[in-house]
Order: structure tokens, then sequence, then C-alpha cells
């Protein structure tokens, strides 16, 4: 709302020629190379008292097994089939029911294809998969592969729209001449130790507790929630003021149309927020210059109605909605549910579920 600076690359090479600092650290990458290549994975079974929580079912794990290979490997497995075969053909999946029995199919398992998946198939939340820091002459252009740089547009996506529910937000990003919108598979490897689970650590609950019982409490509920999403929070989930609040800026860091609002310390209240509006609505708010001129408009029209007729809460709430729409169209990326898809397995019988959770747990 603010900027409309553009961005310029860290290059990497001129760090190299001027910083005594970055050369310090390039020279100790080969110890940090070191340590990660030392790295294995650290079970539940070995953890103190994580035997408790496996099961001694064989039948249980062996079901585990094969609905894993079934419905998880062709993504969630470094080991894969021949190249002649498509991992996710019957063929494929015939394949894995053989591999996934091998008593080493984890040993060096990263328990990732490591390949990247559209929105569009992954459905979680879009916000981090549309940053576009690494994209050509932004600030970390030196640090993104070309590979990443030449992806495909994805396709349009439709997001719960949290003012009018019966009519979903229809989005495409803005920047044609990149094409975000992706996540690399993760990997599985301990993953009774990592819950909250998605990218954005936002399915399942976050314990703050680091002990075995602690960290099953988290992968239990976040599970659960994997495999049966009416169990999530949902729209629920979406990030919302808990108080009428306001944005406390200098008023030089704001467009000069709003400038004249400022009070006499110099700084200008955007707001008030009312409570429960989605953070991310104006957090995520990027406008190109056509759509800032239009929004500039409709914020300074409300705040000055606010600001001189002494508005009620209620009252300037109602003055504020009516710059959603536009707040909607300038916003880098209007996805406000945090803890929704992922959706591969949830249509598995119940049984096969909790057979895969036992498996799941041995990672």
């Amino acid at each position: 709302m603010i900027g409309l600076t553009s961005q310029k690359p860290f290059e990497i090479s001129y760090a190299r020629e001027h910083s005594i600092f970055w050369r310090a650290t390039e020279e100790r990458l080969g110890n940090i190379a070191a340590f990660f290549r030392r790295l294995k994975p650290f079970h539940l079974a070995d953890a103190p008292g994580g035997q408790a929580y496996t099961t001694a079912d064989s039948a249980a794990m062996t079901r585990g097994k094969e609905v894993f290979a079934e419905s998880c490997a062709a993504c969630h497995s470094s080991k894969q089939p021949p190249p002649n075969i498509d991992a996710h053909s019957g063929e494929g999946k015939a394949w894995f029911r053989t591999a996934v029995m091998a008593p080493d199919f984890l040993e060096n398992n990263f328990l990732s294809n490591d390949k990247r998946y559209p929105l569009t198939k992954i459905e979680t939340n879009s916000a981090r998969a549309f940053g576009t820091n690494a994209k050509v002459g932004h600030v970390w252009d030196n640090f993104s592969s070309l590979t990443y740089k030449e992806l495909s547009p994805v396709d349009e996506l439709e997001f719960f729209n949290p003012f009018d529910e019966t009519h979903p937000i229809k989005f495409r990003p803005k920047d044609k001449n990149v094409a975000p919108g992706y996540y690399r598979t993760p990997s599985l490897v301990s993953l009774w130790s990592s819950a909250p689970f998605l990218h954005n650590n936002m399915l399942g609950i976050f314990t703050g507790d680091p002990s075995v019982a602690g960290r099953m409490n988290a992968f239990n509920d976040a599970v659960e929630k994997l495999l049966w999403p009416e169990k999530r929070l949902n729209k629920a989930s979406i990030w919302r003021t808990q108080n009428e609040c306001a944005l406390h800026l200098r008023k030089e860091f704001v467009p000069k149309p709003l400038q004249g609002l400022a009070g006499k310390d110099g700084y200008i209240n955007i707001g008030p927020i009312p409570k429960g509006a989605p953070i991310n609505l104006i957090a995520n708010a990027e406008p190109d210059f056509g759509q800032l001129v239009v929004l500039q408009a409709r914020v300074a029209k409300a705040l000055l109605k606010i600001h001189t007729q002494n508005l009620s809460s209620e009252q300037a709430t109602d003055e504020l909605v009516k710059t959603v729409p536009e707040l909607i169209a300038a916003n880098k990326c209007p996805d406000f549910v945090e803890d929704k898809g992922h959706y591969f397995g949830t249509d598995l019988p119940d049984n096969d579920k909790r057979a895969l959770i036992e498996y799941l747990k041995t990672f």
C-alpha cells in the first residue's frame, strides 16, 4: 500500500568481493555440509518411552505399508519405480507394494520425490507459494534456480470468500511473467516429531511441549485432521484481528492523498480496523499503480468520513467494508483459510487410515 519502489537483487558476486563476513561464511560451508551428511532419522521407537506409542499388531502394520504404497509413496518416497513406469499408475502402485515390504525400504529414503506440484493439485494455503522475492529482478533472484523462474503459470484458483460465502474469490497471480504457485513434496522423515503439519504448520495443535509425549499429542491431532478434514478448523483458521485496531504509520510512509489525515504528532491511524477483520486482507495487499489510485481514493473517502463525522465503531466498520472489493482486487494472495488442502487419502476407510497412521509413526 505504501511502496511502489522496485526491488533490487542481492548480488552474490558483489557480496563475495566486498564482504569479509560473506567470505567467512562460505569458508565454513564444507563443515556445515559434512554435519548435514551425518544426520539420520530419529525414530519414535528409539526415543525415551517412544515404544509405548507404537503398535505390536503386525497385521495393522502390514496394512499400513500397503496403504502407504497405494496412496502416498508415489510422492512421499525417494525410492521410485523405473523411469518407464508411472509411479501413479496401477503398475507403479504394484511396484510400491513390493518395495515397502522390503526391510530396507526406509533406509536412505528421503520420503519425498522432491517434485513441485501446483496449488490446483495440492490446495493448501497459497500465500507462501505466491511469494515473489526469488523471481527475476527481486531481492533473492541470485538464490533461485532457472527451473523455478521458468515454471508455467498455475490455472485459476478459487478461494473461500469470508465476506460472501456464496461467491468464491477467483484468483490468478498478477504477474504473468513469473509462475509461483507450486510446492515441493515435503519429506516425511521423523514425521512423528514434526507436527503441526503443512508448510505453514497450521494443521494440528501446537503444544509447545518438545517431549515425546508432547510431540505425540501434536502428531495425533495433526494426523487425524490430515486424514479426516471435517476435524479441521477450516474457515475458523482464518487469522483475524482480535480487537478493533489501527495501522499507526508516519505520514511520510503513506500515499500523499492520505497524509493530510495525520495528527499533530505526524502519525496517521488507518482505521479503525474492525474486530474480526481477516488480517491477510491488509497484510497481503500489493496494489499496482492503477489499483493504488482507486484504493487510495476509497480508503481516503472512508477515513475522512469516519474522522470528520466521528462515526461509531459500527458505522466505521460499515464504511471500511465498502473498500473490501478493492482490497481483494489488490491482494497478492486472497487465500485466507490456513489449514485446508492435501486431501489425499481422506477417502480411505477408517481402518485403513488407522493402519496408515501406525506405519507413519515408524518414519
